[in-house]
């Protein structure tokens, strides 16, 4: 028997009614597979500055640092809206990824055949399904660059300064490279080398990175092409491989391919182990507490922690196998539900994916 820590960021909004369910999936696959996984509550976000006037306490961040690993709902809400720029619950995301040295985040895009016909595009191009991995870097690049005001060529300008090192860039690939090889061994490399110095760097690293995957092949790509070949042509790709603001927008445009973004996980990972994984959709403050929310996108996140964190596949691919049944036997919550289905709440698709497994 196995025992795993986790670290439970609850959140705001629907975030403690996802993270209930994704709970209860986890302590499903604790009794199937004599696992034990003990969960800790603790504050970030918006109900961190209620409670504590701070968005992310130190007390927090230290029982992420000791956990196995992290488990997060939503933070953030308009009730937040006018707190301090270094107090916004947005803050508290930055501040785990730095102080848990997240580096890559990791999104799948996959099409359920069951949710087939949410998808935007026409259905010969998803056809049997889609399954796209992108690998963001996530602490470097121009979100994390110098930044501020001169006097320029035309009066007064803001500047924001992209730069990449070469270990950014090395450890981002390795982890690109190691997961293709999980999949198909495809990695897309996306870039604008033929604009950026910085991206001429990127594709360099790269490229010396993938001699030590010779059975992985590398493509370059430039990020507008691939977000053309995005919606032109998915079924490309396998892994993509990106820097921090072109991953944020080529993640986004994936997200909205498979349907629905109540649906879709991630996992933020560092040199060790542990992670933070969490749902892409947001806090969702409208719905809160009315027992609607789409509560797959965090028991799918559930299923990548027990996969990147913990080595546990085949309990990862039970949960997966489980969500897909679900759907298959028509059950939706409100987000996705269309003609003929059976509409159930939160609560309700999470015992059904726990009675599946």
């Amino acid at each position: 028997m196995s025992q795993f820590q986790i670290a439970l960021v609850s959140g705001d909004g629907i975030g403690p009614e996802v993270t209930e369910q994704a709970m209860a999936v986890l302590n499903k696959i604790g009794e199937q597979f004599q696992h034990t996984f003990l969960f800790q509550n603790v504050l970030a976000g918006g109900c961190a500055i209620d409670a504590t006037g701070k968005c992310l306490p130190e007390e927090t961040l230290e029982c992420c640092k000791k956990a196995d690993s992290v488990l997060l709902g939503a933070v953030g809400g308009p009730k937040w809206d006018n707190v301090p720029n270094n107090q916004r619950p947005e803050k508290a995301l930055l501040g785990l990824r730095e102080g848990l040295g997240l580096y890559a985040n990791l999104r799948p895009a996959t099409i359920h055949k069951a949710l087939a016909e949410a998808c935007p595009l026409k259905p010969e191009i998803t056809a049997d399904g889609l399954d796209i991995l992108i690998v963001r870097e996530l602490t470097g690049g121009i979100y994390f660059g110098e930044r501020g005001y001169r006097e320029g060529k035309y009066g007064k300008e803001a500047y924001d300064v992209e730069a990449y090192s070469e270990m950014e860039i090395k450890r981002i690939a390795k982890n690109a490279f190691e997961v293709a090889m999980q999949r198909n061994k495809k990695v897309t490399s996306v870039d604008k080398a033929n604009v950026l110095e910085s991206s001429r760097f990127w594709r360099k690293v790269v490229t010396e990175v993938a001699k030590q995957y010779p059975q992985v092949e590398l493509n370059h790509m430039y990020v507008d092409n691939a977000a053309m070949q995005l919606v032109r042509n998915p079924k490309q790709f396998d892994v993509i491989v990106t820097s921090n603001i072109f991953g944020d927008i080529l993640s986004d445009e994936a997200s909205m391919i498979t349907g629905s973004i109540g649906l879709l996980p991630s996992a933020s990972l560092g040199e060790t182990g542990a992670g933070m994984y969490e749902p892409i959709h947001g806090s969702a403050p409208d719905i809160a507490g009315k027992n609607i929310a789409n509560p797959i996108a965090a028991i799918l996140s559930a299923a990548m922690m027990l996969k990147y964190s913990f080595q546990l596949d085949k309990e990862a691919q039970a949960i997966e196998n489980a969500v897909t049944a679900v759907l298959e036997q028509g059950y939706r919550t409100p987000d996705i539900f269309s003609e003929g289905m059976k509409q159930v709440g939160t609560k309700e698709m999470g015992e059904l994916i726990c009675h599946n497994i």
